[in-house]
């Protein structure tokens, strides 16, 4: 009996160290699956977003992440995006990640298809191709996509648009988008946005300006380039509508710059004048066809709240302080200007003999 229940102790101990050996295993095994599932293990990228292209595969994204140090541990990634059910359920888009997250919540996230959106800022921009380069950065779509679009009059003419008046659909502001979002859908909500912007008291106050919202935004988009002063600006536009009424030539010097697509040009000279374009308004009549920029809401206000004056003609004061002078005639306005240039060459002059002292 003795050696019966001495083999029976031995077995139960057997039985007993190998239970436990297997709990501790299981223990072990669930302590690490605990660890690679839900531990801080997810760095966020320098510029704090991934980016999955569509018609991306579960190895693109993988093999991204681990390129972008998002994941340091591709099998980690691969137990996990296999536990969710993730690796044949791939949604592009524009993903914020989170420094320190888990494989758990990234994955979830990726799965579920929860993006960041894109975030689309105008302030001022003056071309189709200055438009289809911060689309180019901001979405999926590449600028050669966005400028074939601006550049299409048949894509733009479902929208009230062509070519020249494109930029008017674009009121500055930000903008939150979808990052695949495509051109129309794009150039739908913009226009969408714009068309809000002009209803009810804009739209009241172009009409009483005998303009229409176009028309405003055209002569805002001068004034935006004339002067940087907003206690300026209404009268500036008020010299514009009323040489519009009376069919004097704009003659706005920022439509030749426009025209040569010279924005840095510091000097119009009699030469530029001369340049054959449309929206060159010393020699041709009404507005230039489109904007030369896209004005700040403020500027447009300014405009439809121009007050009445004779002015016809402006010239930057001689102070240099940024502030414009007006004149209702043409002799005025010369004299004005002729104070300007005065000023202007004194300084020329002054600078020339500090650089003659320095030198010698």
């Amino acid at each position: 009996m003795n050696r019966k229940k001495k083999k029976y102790t031995k077995r139960k101990k057997i039985i007993i160290f190998i239970a436990c050996f297997f709990l501790v295993l299981i223990t072990a095994l669930g302590s690490y699956f605990a660890w690679v599932f839900y531990s801080s293990s997810v760095s966020s990228p320098p510029q704090k977003y991934f980016f999955i292209k569509a018609g991306s595969s579960y190895e693109d994204v993988r093999q991204a992440l681990i390129e972008q140090k998002i994941i340091s541990n591709g099998t980690h990634f691969d137990y996990v995006a296999g536990y969710y059910g993730y690796k044949n359920k791939i949604k592009s888009g524009r993903y914020e990640i989170k420094d320190k997250s888990s494989l758990v919540s990234l994955v979830k996230m990726l799965k579920s298809g929860k993006q960041a959106p894109a975030r689309l800022t105008i302030t001022k921009i003056r071309t189709r191709e200055d438009l289809a380069i911060k689309l180019d950065k901001t979405f999926q779509l590449d600028s050669i996509t966005a400028i074939t679009f601006l550049n299409n009059n048949d894509s733009l003419k479902s929208f009230g648009l062509d070519t020249n008046t494109i930029l008017t659909a674009i009121i500055p502001n930000s903008y939150n988008f979808w990052w695949e979002s495509s051109m129309p859908k794009i150039i739908s909500r913009l226009k969408d946005q714009a068309d809000k912007f002009w209803n009810g008291e804009r739209s009241e106050k172009a009409k009483k300006l005998g303009l229409t919202p176009n028309q405003v935004y055209i002569i805002a988009s001068i004034v935006e380039e004339e002067t940087n002063v907003q206690d300026d600006k209404g009268k500036i536009a008020s010299v514009y509508i009323n040489r519009l009424q009376k069919g004097i030539n704009l003659e706005a010097c920022p439509s030749v710059k426009f025209a040569l697509k010279d924005f840095g040009l510091k000097r119009i000279l009699f030469s530029h004048l001369k340049v054959a374009s449309p929206y060159n308004t010393y020699i041709n009549p009404g507005l230039p066809p489109g904007p030369l920029c896209t004005p700040s809401i403020s500027t447009i206000d300014a405009v439809l709240n121009s007050p009445k004056t004779d002015f016809l003609f402006f010239a930057a004061k001689s102070d240099f302080k940024g502030y414009s002078v007006f004149a209702t005639n043409l002799s005025d306005h010369q004299r004005n200007a002729r104070l300007y240039q005065q000023a202007l060459d004194s300084i020329t002059r002054l600078k020339n003999l500090k650089k003659s002292s320095e030198g010698n």
